[in-house]
């Protein structure tokens, strides 16, 4: 458990009612990692942590949903398990080593009950300029940082990040912050580098479903119960033993 609140539920634990913690999106290549409490939905991890790859990149895709096969639909429809004849399937994951720009789509987790993970939209470029997004929604409150990332280069480059097709922003480090994000902030977005544009990629916000206890949410204590007459003495049957003694 984390600083902030804590959940207490009468309902028995079971696989669809135990995902709740909040992991926020980290930049970089950490894990971004969304939980929904609702029973439809499950943990999914994507790592690096990124709505957009370069072809010829690498991607591991994960799951809480024990045991479970991760499904990839192209853009045309199709739907095709991992290692069937994309990606090395391992303990409810997936990983491409070198990724194409055929593999753009959506991927999700799925056990032999039927359950299913969030769905996540990946896209392969083969642009030089990328921008790195959350690649599942965002908590309403939460940062979403952003990242503009050069193909043909490892240092930060001045980039410009925009919002639709209006640019909302410059950073010469090649990093941008939206913070404490609400559903207005749902749209398409972009970067550049040195006129070199990205594709755009969705962000999507969702709503908190959990909030911290505060002092007007808590139960109130119950008053102790008042004194009453104590319950009339029941008779307790004895044993009585009777001892006979015969003699001849």
């Amino acid at each position: 458990p984390g600083t902030g609140c804590y959940l207490v539920s009468t309902a028995p634990l079971t696989t669809t009612n135990i995902y709740t913690q909040f992991i926020p999106f980290i930049r970089g290549n950490e894990a971004s990692t969304y939980w929904d409490t609702s029973p439809s939905h499950q943990l999914i991890t994507v790592r690096p942590s990124s709505s957009q790859f370069f072809s010829g990149d690498s991607v591991t895709l994960s799951c809480d949903l024990h045991p479970s096969n991760i499904t990839w639909r192209s853009r045309d429809g199709r739907e095709v398990q991992c290692g069937q004849w994309w990606g090395e399937p391992g303990n409810s994951s997936c990983y491409i080593e070198f990724l194409t720009l055929l593999e753009t789509g959506m991927f999700w987790c799925e056990n032999r009950d039927g359950e299913t993970s969030e769905r996540i939209n990946i896209t392969i470029t083969d642009s030089s300029v990328l921008l790195q997004s959350p690649v599942l929604p965002v908590m309403e409150g939460q940062d979403a940082s952003l990242s503009c990332r050069s193909k043909n280069a490892s240092s930060n480059h001045t980039a410009s990040f925009y919002r639709g097709s209006a640019l909302i922003g410059t950073s010469p480090s090649g990093h941008m912050t939206l913070p404490g994000v609400s559903r207005s902030d749902e749209d398409f977005y972009s970067c550049s580098i040195s006129g070199a544009q990205s594709e755009s990629s969705w962000i999507s916000i969702t709503a908190s479903t959990l909030t911290p206890p505060t002092a007007q949410t808590l139960p109130t204590a119950q008053a102790p119960p008042t004194s009453q007459a104590p319950p009339t003495a029941q008779a307790i049957p004895t044993a009585v033993v009777v001892c006979v003694c015969c003699r001849e």
